[in-house]
């Protein structure tokens, strides 16, 4: 393989060279004849193009990615420890179980990115003498840096930020839940409507941060520095008299499914206004709540997995990052309602028939939809009017007659042809 050396001490490839080295990779993972592993230690990578390929358990550690289109591309458990990936574009990759120590990330794009379980902390970087490169090295303490990174809409859940800086990075509607961000620089930084819920802030520095709507629930805040950050609209952990209520709300849900079971000859529709669902749980999930009520409600984070929400009134409800996957809300009034971040995979969002001739669409004008994960729901002659849809993922969606005017649709991910 020919290779050109850099002033970096790393070998730079073309962009030929490295196809084929993924490829082989490639080959690799499928288990197909003449596949090797990718080891590209120490390489310079600046300025190419690996979207949409495969790296998943590729060893690219101390390689240089400055400026590099990295759009999808899998790198499932990939050993980045020391890379420079400055300003590099990984909208969308996969980096779940990513080793991403002692990383430069200072103006990356992680947009929308997967990085369940990844680790930023600190690590020994090896760095090359500035004029005999790779033949001298010396190795030096360095923590993960992302800097004015853009995390918006990402996935974070359970990942290792613990002493990096993050100094004026967007976390905007991204999901941190369980994060570990002990001692970390968050100093300016713009986590508005992150799902943070679990995340551990000991020490971390979050002066002038932005944390507008953002979901606190479990997160203690005592020994972080606050000084300037803003939580208005910021969920706390829920209060005494809410989790007090649950056996009230409990016996309203289950009147609501006797009431479906019977044909209306017992109980009744279950109304939940204004309530803090939260502390239900998963308690929900699979219950018959056709023609409940719950507006303005506060169902972040629940899990409503399979429920029968037909024709339910969910007006301006708080579902950020609920999980509806499957659920049935066929006719539901959604109106104004923030389903930012939630899981509505394979959910039921169609028309729900009333009669002869009679039926109801599913309306969710001017809802909050960013980054939804959407993928074959059934959004058939739904009023999506006024929506903000960014971000969100609609592969394999129905949309035929779907009502969508003035809807924001930036960065959505999937949308067919046909609506």
């Amino acid at each position: 393989m020919t290779a050109v050396q850099t002033l970096s001490g790393r070998r730079r490839l073309s962009q030929a060279e490295l196809d084929l080295c993924i490829e082989g990779h490639e080959r690799f993972l499928k288990g197909r004849p003449g596949g090797r592993r990718a080891s590209l230690r120490f390489m310079d990578f600046s300025g190419l193009d690996l979207s949409q390929r495969d790296l998943t358990d590729a060893d690219l550690s101390a390689s240089i990615f400055n400026g590099a289109r990295m759009i999808r591309t899998k790198l499932e458990r990939a050993n980045l420890f020391g890379c420079d990936l400055r300003k590099a574009d990984l909208r969308q990759a996969i980096l779940i179980r990513a080793d991403l120590r002692g990383c430069c990330l200072r103006g990356a794009n992680l947009s929308q990115a997967d990085l369940t379980q990844a680790d930023f902390r600190e690590g020994q970087v090896a760095v090359p003498h500035p004029r005999k490169g790779l033949s001298v090295i010396t190795h030096e303490k360095r923590a993960g840096e992302a800097d004015g990174a853009n995390f918006s809409g990402a996935t974070l859940d359970g990942s290792q930020f613990g002493g990096a800086s993050a100094f004026a990075a967007d976390f905007s509607d991204c999901s941190l839940r369980g994060a570990k961000m002990t001692g970390a620089n968050l100093k300016d930084a713009n986590l508005s409507g992150a799902i943070m819920d679990g995340a551990d802030v000991s020490g971390a520095n979050l002066e002038g941060a932005n944390l507008r709507g953002a979901m606190l629930t479990g997160v203690n805040t005592v020994n972080a520095r606050m000084s300037g950050a803003r939580l208005e609209g910021a969920l706390q952990s829920p209060s005494a008299a809410a989790i007090a209520k649950v056996p009230d709300l409990l016996d309203m849900a289950m009147g609501n499914q006797s009431w479906c079971e019977t044909g209306g000859q017992n109980g009744k529709p279950a109304r939940f206004d204004g309530e803090d669902l939260r502390p239900i749980g998963d308690r929900f999930k699979g219950l018959r709540l056709t023609a409940a009520s719950a507006r303005g409600a506060c169902l972040a984070g629940l899990n409503l997995s399979g429920s029968h929400l037909q024709g339910a009134n969910l007006e301006g409800a708080n579902l950020r990052g609920a999980c509806l996957f499957r659920a049935d809300l066929r006719g539901a009034k959604l109106a104004g309602a923030d389903l930012t971040k939630a899981d509505l995979r394979g959910a039921l969002l169609g028309v729900l028939p009333l009669g002869p001739g009679r039926s109801n669409p599913a309306s969710l004008s001017q809802a909050k939809l960013r980054y939804v994960t959407a993928q074959s729901c059934d959004l058939t002659s739904a009023v999506l009017d006024g929506a903000d849809m960014r971000g969100a993922d609609l592969t394999g969606a129905k949309m035929e007659q779907a009502s969508m005017r003035d809807v924001d649709l930036a960065q959505i991910i999937g949308l067919i042809a046909g609506i």
